[in-house]
C-alpha cells in the first residue's frame, strides 16, 4: 500500500528525477497517416494538448478525427526534464501521460476535441483510470491560448453540471497552460495502430464523434 500511495503523490522539486539535457525524439513519421510527428507545421495548424490515463488509447480518440493532422503521444506537467518511460512509471517525475494534437481549426474546432476528451475518460478518477493507478495517469487539460483555456474551463462546467445529475462525484480535471511537451519513446508513437491487441486501461472503443 505505501508504493501505491507513493505514485498517487506528486513529488517536490528536490524528490523528482534530475532526468536529462537531451531530449527523446522519435525518428519516424506518423505510423497511421504519415505526417510528421515532430514538425514544424503549417502557420495555420494548432496544437492542443490532453491527458486522459494511458496514453496510448487517449492518442488513439483523436487521431481519426477530421482535421486532426497530427498526434504524438509524451510526458508533460510535472518536473523532471526529458524523462524516459520507466522514470514516468515510477512516479517521480510528476509528469503526465499526454496526447499533442495538432490540427486545422478550419476543419475541426477545439470544442470538439474538448467534447472527444470529456467522453473518451473518467474525469472523475483522481490519479487513475480504469485499472491504471498514479499520477500519470491524471485527468488535465493543458492550454495554448486564453481563448482556449477559456473553453476549457466552460467546457468543465457544462460536464460538471451535466454530470451532477447521475452523480455527485466532482471532476479533478487540471487545467493548466501548456507546459514542456517531452516526446515519449518511439515505440509509444501511434501504440494501438502497431499493437492492435495492444492493453491500455483508458478502454472504450478508441473511437470519438464530434458534434
Amino acid at each position: 500500500m505505501f508504493g501505491l500511495g507513493r505514485k498517487t503523490r506528486m513529488p517536490t522539486e528536490d524528490e523528482a528525477l534530475p532526468g536529462r539535457s537531451i531530449p527523446i525524439l522519435p525518428a519516424g513519421n506518423h505510423f497511421v497517416n504519415g505526417h510528421s510527428l515532430i514538425g514544424p507545421f503549417a502557420e495555420a495548424f494548432r496544437y492542443a494538448m490532453f491527458g486522459m490515463g494511458c496514453f496510448w488509447g487517449a492518442e488513439q480518440r483523436f487521431w481519426p478525427l477530421p482535421g486532426v493532422h497530427s498526434t504524438a503521444v509524451g510526458y508533460a506537467a510535472g518536473i523532471t526534464p526529458n524523462p524516459s518511460y520507466d522514470e514516468v512509471c515510477s512516479g517521480m517525475t510528476g509528469h503526465n501521460e499526454v496526447v499533442r494534437v495538432v490540427y486545422d481549426p478550419r476543419l475541426i474546432s477545439y470544442q470538439a476535441l474538448l467534447k472527444c476528451f470529456w467522453e473518451g475518460h473518467n474525469p472523475t478518477l483522481g490519479m487513475r483510470q480504469g485499472n491504471d493507478v498514479g499520477t500519470q495517469y491524471r485527468s488535465g487539460i493543458y492550454t495554448y491560448s486564453d481563448q482556449q483555456r477559456a473553453l476549457a474551463h466552460e467546457s468543465r462546467e457544462h460536464y460538471q453540471n451535466a454530470l451532477g445529475q447521475a452523480t455527485s462525484a466532482p471532476i479533478t480535471t487540471e487545467i493548466l497552460d501548456a507546459p514542456a511537451f517531452y516526446f515519449a519513446e518511439e515505440y509509444h508513437q501511434q501504440y494501438l495502430a502497431k499493437n492492435p491487441a495492444g492493453y491500455c486501461g483508458l478502454g472504450g472503443t478508441g473511437v470519438c464523434y464530434p458534434a
